[in-house]
């Protein structure tokens, strides 16, 4: 197999398909995913919830300029891709700070009682509680709506998808990309590189200058909630250090340690001592003993120094354009960074504030 278009996307995750989706309405577009499917690393193993004051200045205004689409997903779903959920955040002594400084700048978050916190998620130790405040307007994301949404609308839109095609080798003549996988050889002028934790990995190959990525692990587990206890209308509830952080899922809990260790690329499973570690610490702010893991993983979540996603065309390489370094925020600025991706490829200008898009841009790290 070969082909060729006016643009490459390597990278079948939410950022790369969400790319497909919105330059395929104006050029050809070939997506190469090293995969056997979409979304296999990140996008499919996401906490899955929209919460607008979630990272920095810059992420928040992504963060908002998706909420749109996301409740109203035209040409993506039929329907919205948000349901309720609150994202409650609480804070022993030693974390006032940390607290504080979330809710500095915060939009739309209300301060809580700690007895207030517990009514909302009873399994909470109340005496360890010294401060909490909620964004009741968080929201769960449809994951898997959103990702097969943005690919059909890609396809519908003539593009290719072509999966167990690994981008090995990456060179220009001529004014054309030309790429080289197990799948095939691919050719267009513009390359998009959507390719997650591997991202400094394809530009390496590419001989473009490298942005600095660092994968970072998080880990997850599914526990049981106790016997008899509903937890399905609980809020996400976070330490405000970043420490822990817990969410319904499915009638259970989904716990994390909130881990952020530095790892090379690769299809990430959790370490059982950071996973038994930050267990124990949610263990210690609840109520419920942790007797049983039902399940257990890992993705990656890849940053760059100042923690900024990495959008732009390279100042040292024509046709060569960064949509990297999402870090945690990937699925929900999705829908804001496939169409500044789209703007800026073709040449149009952005409704994003100018100050973002330069915030955005990867000459920032070179």
């Amino acid at each position: 197999m070969s082909g060729s278009a006016d643009f490459l996307i390597i990278g079948g995750g939410i950022a790369g398909t969400g790319a497909a989706a919105r330059l395929s309405s104006a050029g050809s577009v070939i997506v190469l995913e090293a995969e056997d499917a979409l979304g296999r690393h990140a996008t499919g193993r996401s906490a899955a919830i929209y919460i607008r004051n979630y990272g920095n200045e810059t992420l928040r205004t992504l963060n908002a300029a998706s909420e749109p689409v996301l409740r109203h997903p035209e040409g993506i779903c039929e329907e919205s891709l948000l349901t309720p959920r609150g994202e409650m955040l609480i804070a022993e002594e030693t974390e006032l700070d940390a607290f504080n400084a979330y809710l500095k700048g915060a939009d739309g978050m209300e301060v809580l009682t700690p007895d207030q916190a517990v009514e909302l998620f009873p399994l909470l130790r109340r005496e360890t509680i010294l401060a909490a405040a909620i964004e009741r307007a968080a929201q769960d994301i449809d994951v898997d709506r959103l990702l097969q949404g943005f690919a059909r609308l890609a396809r519908r839109n003539g593009a290719r998808f072509v999966t167990n095609a690994q981008a090995q080798t990456i060179s220009r003549t001529g004014g054309v990309w030309r790429v080289e996988t197990p799948a095939g050889t691919f050719e267009a002028p513009v390359i998009v590189n959507a390719a997650g934790a591997w991202a400094d990995v394809i530009a390496e190959r590419a001989g473009v200058a490298k942005v600095g990525l660092v994968p970072m692990r998080r880990s997850a587990a599914i526990l049981p909630p106790p016997e008899g206890v509903d937890v399905t209308g609980w809020p996400l509830v976070a330490s405000a250090s970043e420490s822990w952080y817990a969410k319904p899922d499915a009638g259970k809990l989904m716990v994390s340690p909130a881990d952020e260790d530095p790892v090379e690329p690769h299809d990430a499973w959790p370490d059982d001592m950071v996973l038994a570690e930050g267990l124990h610490r949610f263990e210690q702010a609840v109520t419920m003993p942790v007797t049983r893991v039902e399940r257990s993983w890992a993705g990656l979540r890849s940053f760059v120094r100042d923690r900024t996603p990495v959008v732009g065309f390279a100042p040292d390489a024509e046709g060569f354009f960064w949509l990297a370094g999402q870090g945690g925020y990937g699925v929900q600025t999705a829908p804001a960074l496939s169409r500044l991706t789209a703007d800026l490829c073709l040449g149009l200008s952005s409704e994003l504030p100018a100050h973002v898009v330069s915030a955005l841009d990867p000459a920032r790290l070179l």
